[in-house]
């Protein structure tokens, strides 16, 4: 190979070929990599705190939820203890309503039963003057006639 001038030419175009690239293009491309590399980290740190702040979340959501279920068992009971403390009330209620018209119904029916007996004493007793107006008429006889009359009224 020969030495010659295009060799040089070529050597000092490639120095300042390097040059300009070391100068000019290497630092903003070695600034680019070094703010993607920070970037990287960051977001690689900024995973692991959201990896972290998730675990923290779950955790107090777990919480949260562990009260709602107690509080929500708690309204259960109370509404579960209101609904039978109700239903004894209307028990309650229902039997001092059925002794109320049960003495209503038997208070009705004694005065049925008043009502009859005197309807039957006054029949009775019509029957009984309807009889004795028939013996008087048939017979005259004081003392058997007496007689009868304070059986029939000894009877009614």
């Amino acid at each position: 190979m020969d030495f010659n001038a295009t060799i040089i030419g070529q050597t000092i175009a490639m120095a300042f070929f390097v040059w300009f690239c070391m100068k000019y293009i290497w630092p903003p491309l070695t600034a680019a990599l070094d703010e993607r590399a920070a970037k990287i980290e960051e977001g690689l740190a900024a995973g692991e705190k959201a990896i972290a702040a998730q675990a923290e979340a779950e955790k107090t959501a777990e919480k949260f939820i562990d009260e709602a279920r107690h509080q929500a068992q708690d309204i259960i009971d109370n509404a579960n203890k209101r609904a039978s403390s109700i239903v004894d009330e209307a028990k309650t209620d229902a039997i001092k309503e059925r002794e109320r018209q049960l003495t209503a119904a038997k208070s009705e029916i004694e005065q049925e039963i008043n009502r009859a007996k005197s309807e039957l004493r006054g029949q009775v007793s019509a029957i009984a003057l309807s009889s004795a107006e028939k013996i008087l008429q048939r017979e005259i006889d004081a003392s058997a006639h007496n007689e009868l009359l304070n059986k029939l009224a000894a009877e009614i």
